[in-house]
């Protein structure tokens, strides 16, 4: 039986569906089979994290609505094996959550993860992505606001029934942190989360979705590394958060 994590974050601007596409990729390249879906209805962006903005012809909405099964739509990754990928609509679409249970009970059966990747803030989409999932990973970066919204997210959650909720702190810069005199811990308990990751800065990471290369592919270094650490630990695996 397989996993479903949402990925959310309270604000834009976190890296939330970088991060999305990055673990995603990582789990694939992994040997574990990922299903990786777009959530964010009418702004969809994962498909150009993950290279796949050609390979994709029905999406979400097909699923949600009945005309379409996950088999049909589910599109194979060109380059990594076990990863597929699930598009949002172009254009907004209200799901309904007993929809969204149904498709994450599929993905269970056939998938060792599904990756959500939820709107950003906490509206009906955010609720929608989080219907079915089984564990939520909150994307924040060391600002305040992010973090402040990080909470509100994670306690949204928690409401909803969601008890196993990660942080995953991105974009991090040392120096920054310095500066503004706070630690990754302070960062936790803000949050209210257990840490699943820390991703530092990285020019690759925008340089790799700008080319719409996955970055499992573009670097081997820096936040490429810390990514697929966080999908190793996902995975099962004990591995300590060195930073």
């Amino acid at each position: 039986m397989g996993k479903v994590i949402v990925v959310a974050s309270g604000k834009g601007g976190t890296g939330k569906t970088t991060a999305v596409g990055a673990i995603s990729s990582c789990l694939g390249a992994l040997g574990h089979r990922t299903l990786c879906i777009d959530c964010d209805m009418g702004l969809r962006n994962l498909d150009l994290t993950l290279g796949m903005s050609d390979f994709t012809v029905s999406d979400l909405s097909h699923v949600l609505g009945g005309s379409a099964a996950l088999d049909e739509v589910a599109a194979p990754h060109p380059e990594i094996e076990n990863l597929w990928f699930l598009s949002a609509p172009a254009v907004p679409f209200s799901g309904n959550c007993g929809d969204m249970k149904a498709l994450t009970d599929e993905a269970r059966e056939k998938f060792d993860f599904c990756m959500l990747d939820a709107p950003a803030g906490l509206g009906s989409g955010f609720s929608l992505a989080a219907a079915g999932a089984d564990m939520a990973v909150i994307v924040t970066t060391g600002d305040l606001s992010s973090l402040r919204d990080g909470q509100a997210a994670a306690a949204k959650l928690r409401q909803s029934g969601l008890s196993d909720i990660r942080l995953l702190v991105n974009r991090v810069r040392p120096r920054a942190l310095r500066r503004m005199e706070t630690t990754i811990d302070d960062m936790i308990d803000s949050v209210g989360a257990q840490l699943i990751g820390v991703v530092r800065e990285d020019r690759h990471v925008s340089d790799a979705a700008n080319r719409e290369i996955p970055l499992v592919l573009f670097s081997q270094r820096g936040a490429c590394t810390d990514f697929l650490q966080t999908a190793r630990r996902i995975a099962g695996e004990s591995l300590p958060i060195k930073f």
